[in-house]
């Protein structure tokens, strides 16, 4: 493992280019603002690390795209209009697999869409490219993000950069591996159980989901509407920030995008602003049960003694139904899952199976190839428990559970102000070690799935790694959960950690590294 904390260079000349991928977005703001490196420098940089990589981090690069988009950057900088300028213009970013994107395909990590483009760009991706960011390319993901290791790609597993012998996690674990290895320093990711918090857990990184309505859902693939959530995955809590104050806003293009005041959510980062004396630290009783890794919970109870440190007071709370929350997960996403997927017939785009006797043949064949296991396997549970007969035996239950977990959490924070606890219950496993037995990596979110139920704000944050001599080159996430709409406290309580820690700073020096 290789510390790499760096400062903002103030000329060119002290400017190594091995060393601009350890940058932070904010030094890498700095550096093209004050024209020390160009967009187009920064942008050749990252390409040139992402073809050496060799993770399975991207499904699609186009150099001669990504490279006009940093063109016009330069145009932007070199001008010097504040009006023009955001700090992340000329930023480079890779965008999740999930949104649609114009020139880039668009796949879902699926098969059934392995040559589409999109015709238009998703709204956050538009957000992202009126800030002045730069396309890196399209980064790889479970199908339709249905999983929790990277594993269900249509085009391979992702390998974890710490450790290629280990998953990166899921769903979004080519935004996490690509920026724990230094091949983008921002990238989207979406939420719908976990798939943002726990692959930054499983890679090193900084992830935040916000509360559910904040960032739009138009032209991201759907999987769950009613638990899919973007946000930003990045270095530290600061890069989040910045990312965050992109992408958020209202839509009216998506029916469930919440309508609220833009915010500044760097507002509390800076200097003189809120501390953490006096803040009640909720710690949930029902996550440091069995079935927590004990190198897990040695790192996590490690950060929450330097957070007592800063002041903060331990809460003891509980949420009884934390452990329902794998059984509602799994019918309520699957169900929403079964509908959302029903339009993928081979009609209207999309794979098409080649050979078949007549239209119901087509669907049945379009659909068994188009689809892996695990996509296949959600959509009958889903189509089971909506079908008749079962509705109000599976679904309407799940529902009704699922208004007693949000219960649980409005209780607790009644008592606390954040809830603090481990994102994962272990560390990152091995490539296949989970691959016959779904049930296990359902079971591996626990953690996660109750704060994306109840459409609640939460962070993975970095605090150190697994013990053991094939544990301790593995990270370990610190999971902060906040109530609706504080994600600005939540990244200043992050922040705050960041500051007098450096889990968030180290690198990984792997095969990857040296290949790149």
């Amino acid at each position: 493992m290789e510390q790499g904390r760096t400062a903002p260079d103030s000329t060119a000349s002290n400017i190594l280019p091995s060393l601009m991928h350890n940058k932070t977005i904010k030094e890498l703001s700095a550096l093209l603002q004050g024209r020390h490196i160009s967009a187009t420098e920064l942008a050749r940089h990252y390409l040139s690390r992402i073809e050496n990589s060799g993770l399975n981090a991207w499904l699609h690069v186009d150099p001669a795209l990504t490279l006009a988009q940093a063109g016009e950057a330069d145009r932007r900088l070199a001008a010097g209009d504040a009006g023009q300028l955001t700090p992340l213009t000329g930023i480079p970013i890779g965008h999740k697999d999930i949104f649609v994107t114009r020139g880039w395909r668009s796949t879902a990590g699926s098969r059934m869409l392995a040559n589409y483009v999109s015709p238009f760009d998703a709204t956050v991706v538009k957000q992202f490219l009126q800030a002045g960011t730069v396309t890196l390319g399209k980064l790889n993901c479970d199908e339709f993000a249905m999983g929790s290791s990277n594993e269900n790609s249509w085009f391979g597993a992702v390998k974890n950069p710490w450790d290629e012998t280990a998953v990166p996690g899921g769903s979004s674990g080519g935004s996490a591996a690509a920026i724990a290895a230094g091949l983008t320093p921002a990238a989207t990711a979406t939420d719908t159980g976990g798939s943002i918090r726990q692959p930054a857990s499983l890679c090193g990184v900084t992830g935040i989901k916000p509360t559910y309505g904040r960032v739009s859902r138009f032209g991201m693939i759907a999987f769950a509407s009613s638990l899919d959530q973007g946000g930003p995955m990045a270095r530290t809590a600061e890069d989040c920030a910045l990312l965050l104050n992109a992408m958020t806003g209202f839509d009216p293009a998506d029916s469930t995008s919440v309508d609220r005041p833009a915010e500044d959510y760097t507002r509390e980062l800076g200097p003189g602003q809120p501390g953490l004396q006096g803040l009640r630290i909720g710690i949930p009783r029902e996550y440091f049960g069995p079935g927590l890794a004990p190198d897990v919970e040695a790192a996590v109870r490690a950060a929450l003694k330097e957070y007592e440190a800063m002041g903060a007071t331990l809460v003891d709370i509980s949420l009884p139904n934390t452990e329902l929350s794998i059984p509602v997960y799994y019918v309520i996403a699957p169900a929403e899952a079964s509908s959302n997927l029903s339009r993928f017939d081979g009609v209207r785009y999309g794979h098409r199976a080649s050979d078949y006797t007549d239209l119901a043949d087509m669907y049945r064949k379009t659909r068994s190839e188009g689809f892996g296991e695990e996509v296949k396997r959600r959509i009958l549970v889903g189509a089971y428990v909506l079908s008749h007969g079962y509705y109000d035996a599976y679904y309407l239950q799940a529902q009704k559970i699922r208004r007693l977990v949000a219960q649980d959490f409005k209780h607790a924070f009644e008592k606390c102000d954040v809830i603090m606890g481990p994102v994962s219950p272990t560390v990152a496993w091995d490539l296949g070690a989970k691959a016959d037995d779904p049930v296990a990596n359902y079971l591996g979110d626990i953690f996660t799935l109750s704060a994306s139920l109840a459409g609640l704000p939460g962070m993975s944050v970095p605090c150190g790694f697994g013990q053991g001599e094939k544990n301790a080159r593995r990270p370990v996430g610190l999971q902060l959960i906040g109530n609706y709409f504080s994600e600005a406290r939540l990244l200043n309580i992050a922040h705050q950690y960041q500051q007098r820690t450096d889990w968030h700073l180290r690198r990984p020096h792997s095969a990857a590294e040296d290949r790149a």
